[in-house]
């Protein structure tokens, strides 16, 4: 039985132990806090229950192929609710005060065209193209990139693709503000269709038009929520992990990485597969040999291990768990990279009832570039005012907040510098922090119509990149990742496998394919493929194996 260690609890750690303890593996998982979740946590006050992460359940898809893989389904392990609507749009009121109207996102495709037609006459014809490009580029990603180890160039060289290469080139140098721009006018039409950029850790204008496919998945299929929030997912892939025989050890610390020196190589980094012997490569072949951790008591344990699969950060994997001569991305790598944003995330909870926000809420500035230059450009600072997207679970879920009250969850983008801070409860963070938290609360009275919502606030708890840093060992104390400029998505973007050691893998939003709860899933099954030796580019055929699941 191969013993296999992985290192992290989070979306993408439990995902890969679970997989991999179903093929046959002899599995312990390394969580260095109390409990399971990584940045799909939870927080439970007076009775509420706020998910610190996330929280926008897209890809139905992925989920159901993940599950398929476990011999389960989406329907037996979660509770999925579609929303209606499917969020809204709360503008900068004008300069004398006004709110101007918002937008309102409906649920279904041809209620979404209708809504943009009567905000942009002549938009709904341009929308429906623009969403059948966005379907087609989705269904292209799932089978040529998302699933891709690009261990073997000839995945990229089928005839499918090769015809498609004019139109992906266009989508792969064009920004999407740029492409989105030159279809519609509107300036918040663009920023609905813009805005999924922030998602995936960066801006509209340096994400390649090609995530224009997610607009397919917000306005095209709807936006679903699991009842118990993204915690329930956490606890039936917790479920699931030990189900198939993973022994999860919370409060344990990775500490070190071992490897030792073999006698052969294998190139396992980008579109590999060729066996070169160390004397040609000039460098000597290391394999994986176990992890170093540390209990809560302070203790120092060993596990030895055939295999270790780090679904920590990547940053903190490669320039901490591993020795310099083993790291293929070495602090001087980093240093050319982008990250992400960083975050302020404030959850409130609210006496009374807010009918004027649905489930899922955007708040856009009027100057959208000047935002995403505070964020993003060579001079960072915390936007004033910022664009900043609200979650209200309470309007589908009743058990996230006592009867009578509503739970907020609130995301500021903010640059990723742990020197900005750390939140706390009831205002004791730091004060950038809670300074920033202050006036996304009177933002959202004040766009939203609610004069009185500060003194019905009952409770308030923050986290700023300080905290990223410390409980995630975030990078730059960013809330995502790498960002998904050009040079930093697919083939580009750091893989599932070490370049320098053999039974060395990573999974999780630092690395391929990218950031997000679904793509942490595909991450573990590219882990999965690699270990196999499977070169195919879409997703894992279901077959029959071993498994502990009863």
């Amino acid at each position: 039985m191969t013993r296999t260690v992985v290192i992290g609890g989070g979306i993408a750690g439990l995902a890969t132990a679970a997989l991999l303890a179903h093929e046959g593996h002899e599995v312990q998982l390394l969580e260095q806090r109390d409990r399971v979740g990584g940045r799909a946590g939870s927080l439970e006050r007076d009775g509420f229950r706020f998910d610190t992460g996330p929280s926008w359940y897209l890809m139905p898809g992925v989920f159901d192929h993940f599950f398929e893989l476990l011999g389960t389904s989406t329907a037996e392990q979660l509770d999925l609710r579609t929303l209606s609507p499917a969020y809204r749009v709360f503008s900068e009121p004008n300069l004398d005060g006004v709110r101007p109207d918002t937008l309102t996102v409906p649920l279904g495709s041809e209620q979404v065209l209708e809504t943009f037609e009567d905000v942009e006459p002549g938009s709904a014809r341009k929308l429906a193209t623009y969403l059948a490009s966005a379907r087609h580029t989705t269904d292209m990603a799932e089978r040529f990139f998302l699933y891709n180890p690009f261990t073997r160039l000839q995945g990229l060289l089928q005839p499918e693709v090769l015809r498609s290469l004019p139109k992906l080139a266009q989508l792969l140098l064009t920004p999407l503000d740029k492409y989105v721009a030159r279809r519609f006018q509107h300036p918040v039409l663009r920023q609905v269709l813009g805005y999924p950029a922030v998602f995936l850790g960066t801006s509209p204008s340096d994400a390649p038009a090609m995530y224009h496919l997610m607009s397919a998945l917000d306005l095209g299929d709807g936006v679903q929520y699991p009842m118990g929030g993204f915690w329930e997912l956490v606890g039936r892939l917790e479920d699931l992990a030990v189900q198939a025989g993973v022994r999860i050890h919370t409060g344990a610390e990775a500490l070190k990485i071992t490897t030792r020196a073999v006698s052969r190589t294998k190139k396992v980094g980008r579109f590999d597969g060729v066996k070169l012997p160390a004397a040609l490569t000039g460098k000597d072949s290391r394999e994986v040999t176990g992890v170093t951790w540390r209990d809560t008591s302070g203790n120092e344990h060993y596990s030895v291990a055939d295999l270790v699969v780090s679904g920590a950060d990547l940053h903190h994997t490669e320039t901490q768990l591993l020795g310099v001569r083993d790291r293929s991305y070495p602090g001087s790598w980093w240093q050319r990279r982008t990250s992400g944003p960083g975050a302020v995330l404030v959850m409130l909870g609210v006496k009374g009832k807010l009918p004027e926000l649905p489930h899922h809420s955007l708040f856009f500035t009027r100057d959208w570039e000047a935002n995403f230059a505070s964020i993003f450009g060579e001079n960072p600072a915390i936007p004033d005012p910022a664009s900043i997207y609200v979650c209200k679970p309470s309007a589908t879920d009743p058990a996230v907040a006592p009867t009578d009250h509503e739970n907020l969850f609130v995301l500021v983008p903010i640059p990723a510098d742990p020197a900005l801070g750390a939140g706390g409860p009831d205002g004791a963070g730091d004060v950038l922090i809670e300074r920033t938290a202050d006036a996304a609360i009177d933002q959202i009275a004040q766009w939203a119509g609610i004069p009185d919502l500060r003194e019905r606030i009952v409770i308030r708890q923050t986290t700023g990149p300080a905290d990223f840093a410390r409980d995630y060992n975030s990078w730059r104390g960013g809330m995502l990742g790498p960002a998904h400029t050009l040079g930093q998505s697919a083939m580009f973007r750091p893989q599932n496998a070490s370049k320098r050691v053999q039974g060395l893998y990573y999974a999780g939003a630092t690395t391929a394919p990218g950031v997000g709860v679904p793509m942490c899933l595909i991450s573990a099954e590219l882990v999965l493929k690699r270990i196999r030796g499977d070169h195919s580019t879409g997703p894992v055929t279901v077959r029959p194996v071993t498994s502990r699941i009863g």
